[in-house]
Parts: structure tokens; C-alpha cells; sequence
């Protein structure tokens, strides 16, 4: 429990620490918007893949059941750190950060689901 709310951390942290780096000194974003958006939703993805891939391998027993388990576990901790942290940060509205940030993390869930199931049925052949 402790590896997997240690994982799903990071995979918040990563992309906002990267953020970082397309802002100027003024808090002024250096890039295109979408360009951004993009971005943090690849780097979000291909940070949150390598850690469920990890968090299943050591797993090791009933994946299908833990990766549903590690998709909703990232899901949570990504939305409560977003809520504590990047929404009074930015002085988003909740129904904002809901439909511009917080329903892209559905896709780790996917994410989750979808290696399990392989893993699952690799296993079983």
C-alpha cells in the first residue's frame, strides 16, 4: 500500500515539477497553451504507465484486480494534491480544474485497467 500511494505520488509530482519549466519569472506561460496541455497529459501518461507497469510487475498475483487498485489509487491522489496544491495555486474554480485537469486523470485509470487485464491474460494462456 505504502509503494503504490508512493508511486501515484510521483506521478503527480513529475509533471508538476516539469510545469515548471514553461513558465517565465512572472509566472507567464512560455509556450502555447494547447502545447502545454498536451504536454503535462504525455508526460502525466507516460509517467503514470511506467509506474503502474512497475507497481504490477511486484505485484505479482491477481493483476486485472491491481491495476483497477493502482488507476484509482493515482486517480485519487492525483485530484486530492490538485485540490490541495494546483487549484488555489492557479485560482481555478473547481468546476474549471474539473473539466480542464481533473477528467484527464482518468485516463491513468485506463491506463491501470488495461495492463492488468493483459498482464491477466498472459498469465493465464
Amino acid at each position: 500500500t505504502l509503494r503504490l500511494i508512493v508511486f501515484a505520488f510521483f506521478t503527480w509530482l513529475v509533471p508538476f515539477v516539469i510545469a515548471f519549466f514553461f513558465y517565465d519569472k512572472d509566472k507567464n506561460l512560455i509556450i502555447d497553451k494547447d502545447l502545454f496541455k498536451s504536454l503535462m497529459i504525455v508526460i502525466g501518461s507516460l509517467v503514470g504507465s511506467i509506474l503502474i507497469v512497475r507497481y504490477l510487475v511486484l505485484a505479482n498475483k491477481d493483476f486485472l484486480k491491481e491495476g483497477i487498485i493502482a488507476g484509482i489509487t493515482f486517480f485519487a491522489v492525483n485530484i486530492v494534491l490538485d485540490l490541495l496544491i494546483l487549484v488555489p495555486m492557479s485560482k481555478m474554480s473547481i468546476y474549471d480544474y474539473s473539466v480542464q485537469i481533473g477528467l484527464r486523470y482518468l485516463v491513468i485509470v485506463i491506463a491501470g485497467v488495461s495492463m492488468g487485464y493483459i498482464i491477466k491474460k498472459k498469465h493465464s494462456l
